[in-house]
């Protein structure tokens, strides 16, 4: 579980940080995602390995 109160900045930093940019938004997204897409790879390619472990016994 996540601990919601690690975050120490001050309220007044927070309100006062500009926005993020739309070219810093999608370079975040894309991150995301391709993190994302290497679990479900790492995932598949894990359960492909055991299947054919288990097929040999």
């Amino acid at each position: 579980m996540r601990n919601n109160y690690a975050n120490t900045a001050q309220l007044k930093e927070l309100m006062t940080a500009p926005p993020m940019t739309a070219a810093r938004h999608a370079e975040v997204l894309r991150e995301r995602n391709a993190r994302r897409r290497k679990l479900e790879e790492a995932r598949e390619a894990k359960k492909a390995d055991d299947s054919l472990y288990d097929d040999k016994r």
